[in-house]
């Protein structure tokens, strides 16, 4: 592995119980890239970082971090950071103590960018950290994330409880730094649109399988919703993979990902047919309930020949 690739997953599978967490994952992660890792709660987001940064097992397959198994390798862990929403820190700690015990483990940690951090964030250094608002508890997980300028960092939605101001302080931030310090940055997040111009590449990860694995530009109009005369747009579709379809009586509007050439985009518009490109967040929704309505229609038909045999 070069470093180059720093993160490479073969064939990992996971299960919890009776869920299957992740299902024959392959991915690689290239250096000097913010990857957008995307998906629906219990898609496998959550699950596959833990194994990424050493904190669980894969039941099946291969994870290499820097060329080794991360879990308890140290010269590896201490090039990784993983900050999720729910960030555990000792009950005791104050807030300038997690940033004390995170200036000792990262190797690259940078204290003049933490301390221009806490001060955007106006975060009381003396507080306990039990005793801080959901945002302020946040905004400490920011500042360690950008701060450890590890090689491969991971953000699992640690910024869900900021505002919008700060917010838009972390997307700031982390394009003003990741210019200075290219790394490896994955960002987990719901809120999809807000950082779809950080992305450089686009993970979609549903049900436990990548689903889609792109670099962002390669995405945009790669997707398109066509709507008017349902037996018009049916027509047009008909050659196309669709993601998505909604009907009212005699109109439809169906999302196909597909790149229409500018010969077909005048066709639709000849035949009446209204076009509108799909947003990451819209292609990230309707790829995943494309393939619910597709598990769906599977089902009822093995339901059927069951019935029938």
């Amino acid at each position: 592995m070069s470093e180059q690739t720093p993160v490479l997953v073969r064939n990992v599978s996971k299960t919890f119980k009776d869920v299957k967490a992740l299902d024959d994952v392959n991915l690689q992660l290239d250096s000097h890239k913010i990857y957008g890792l995307l998906g629906r709660n219990g898609a496998g987001k959550t699950t596959l970082m833990s194994i990424l940064t050493g904190q669980g097992f894969p039941d099946a397959g291969e994870v290499k971090v820097f060329g080794h198994t991360p879990f308890e390798h140290d010269g590896t862990l201490s090039r990784i950071c993983f900050i999720r929403e729910s960030q555990k820190y000792p009950d005791e700690y104050k807030a300038f103590q997690a940033f004390k015990a995170a200036a000792l483990f990262f190797e690259n940690w940078d204290e003049q960018l933490a301390q221009e951090l806490i001060a955007d964030f106006n975060l009381p250094l003396k507080r306990k950290i039990k005793k801080l608002s959901r945002g302020q508890l946040s905004a400490v997980g920011v500042v360690i994330g950008l701060a450890s300028r590890a090689e491969v960092t991971f953000f699992d939605e640690p910024y869900l409880g900021l505002d919008a101001v700060a917010r838009q302080i972390f997307y700031d931030r982390l394009v003003e730094d990741f210019a200075l310090y290219p790394r490896t940055i994955v960002l987990s997040s719901h809120l999809i649109d807000e950082v779809a111009n950080l992305l450089e590449h686009v993970i979609i990860i549903d049900s436990g399988r990548i689903v889609m694995d792109e670099d962002a530009e390669s995405l945009q109009g790669a997707a398109v919703t066509i709507s008017g005369k349902a037996e018009v747009v049916d027509e047009f579709v008909a050659d196309y993979p669709v993601i998505h379809r909604d009907s009212l009586g005699a109109l439809a509007s169906v999302s196909i990902q597909q790149r229409l050439t500018p010969a077909q985009q005048t066709e639709a518009k000849e035949l009446g047919l209204d076009l509108s490109p799909l947003s990451l967040q819209q292609l990230v929704v309707r790829t995943a309930m494309g393939r619910n309505v597709l598990a769906s229609h599977q089902d009822q038909a093995k339901e059927r020949t069951s019935w029938n045999a």
